[in-house]
């Protein structure tokens, strides 16, 4: 825009549009190409407007539409949202602007074509996949998009109310006027760890107990109704259930009935969930800690009954021994036969670690005589 003398030089570019003011009113609209204005009196003035996929301000537009509705309906789109309507504006073709509910937007026509998709969220709140495609998710305030995975169960929840339960997929809901909220709960068998507190014994004696819970959720509808937190909940129940258990029996009876013990506390527990959507598959002690002085009288006894469970062990093997004694004594008693042969066994074993043996049959007696009382099968007759 230059100004010579008493003349008023502008150019518009293609893409532009100028708007003629004379003393601050609009007079008319520029289009591309240079314009020479005579203007001697200094009153006109020129504002330049890209139009090519451009807004307009919608006070602006107000003014001009009450002054020129004919050209403010010729240059502008309009876009006004009702309550409960979300309008997606393409420009061109593309999917450009998102509009919420009582909202109004004025876009240039001249150079750009524009289209207007008009949603009622009031009947459906869904976000149908075509128009979820249109719409950028980045910081976007009226769409909500949530993944429920495939071990998962979604709750959606429309103003604190259970409306359905979502099948595994993404899922998109429009939050423009509403509260929109999805529960994800997981399916599979989780493991809750339950450390107890210390707890006394009907005998008077401190000790902790650790157990392991696996449980699942079977009815999620129900379990989000009933149940707040759910590993909380069970936590707390099997913590009472031990406490019961462990006061009702001494000592002795926990540590060695681990299984009655378990059993009474499945039954408990199983007792109590039955309506709340929640299955407990396994429950049972993990581990009792004891105190010191108590686990050092508690090894003692252990030892002691090792010790005299041994000593009877080796007492059992020595009477076996001294029994099968006095049996080969017996039959050796009644057969000097068996008797001589085992002598000569006794022979064999002693020869086999001696080198040399020299033998004497005595003064005139030879070889036979000393082979006959070397070895001597039966004894010889009396005289």
């Amino acid at each position: 825009m230059i100004r010579h003398l008493f003349v008023l030089r502008v150019t518009v570019k293609d893409g532009e549009r100028a708007f003629l003011m004379r003393s601050g009113r609009f007079e008319r609209v520029l289009e591309p190409g240079r314009h020479a204005l005579f203007d001697p009196r200094r009153e006109l003035g020129v504002e330049l407007h890209n139009v090519v996929r451009a807004e307009f301000s919608a006070e602006r537009f107000a003014v001009l539409k009450a002054a020129r509705p004919d050209l403010a309906a010729a240059l502008f789109e309009e876009v006004a949202t009702k309550a409960d309507e979300i309008a997606i504006v393409s420009l061109d073709g593309r999917p450009m602007h998102l509009m919420a509910p009582w909202q109004t937007r004025v876009f240039w026509k001249v150079a750009t074509t524009v289209a207007v998709e008009r949603i009622d969220v009031a009947a459906d709140p869904r976000v149908a996949p075509r128009l979820l495609a249109m719409v950028a998710r980045e910081r976007n305030t009226l769409v909500a998009e949530h993944v429920v995975e495939a071990n998962e169960a979604g709750l959606l929840y429309v103003e604190g109310r259970l409306v359905e339960r979502l099948a595994p997929g993404r899922h998109a809901f429009w939050t423009a006027g509403r509260k929109i909220e999805v529960k994800r709960l997981d399916l599979r068998p989780q493991a809750v760890e339950i450390t107890a507190q210390e707890m006394l014994t009907k005998d008077r004696i401190a000790l902790r107990v650790t157990l392991t819970a696996f449980r699942r959720i079977v009815d999620p509808e129900r379990a989000v109704a009933v149940v707040a937190n759910v590993d909380e909940w069970l936590y707390r129940l099997v913590q009472f259930a031990i406490r019961e258990a462990v006061a009702a029996r001494t000592l002795d009876e926990v540590l060695s009935a681990k299984n009655a013990l378990d059993q009474e506390l499945r039954a408990f527990v199983r007792e109590r969930i039955a309506e709340t959507g929640i299955e407990v598959t396994e429950l049972g002690v993990k581990d009792v800690i004891l105190p010191g002085e108590v686990r050092e009288l508690v090894n003692k006894v252990v030892e002691a009954e090792r010790l005299a469970k041994a000593n009877l062990i080796r007492r059992q093997e020595e009477t076996a021994a001294t029994r099968s004694l006095l049996n080969t004594a017996k039959l050796m008693e009644e057969n000097p036969l068996l008797l001589r042969l085992k002598e000569l066994e006794s022979l064999e074993r002693l020869v086999e670690k001696v080198g040399r043996i020299d033998l004497h049959a005595g003064e005139g007696a030879g070889l036979d005589a000393l082979l006959t009382r070397l070895v001597r099968l039966k004894a010889p007759d009396a005289a």
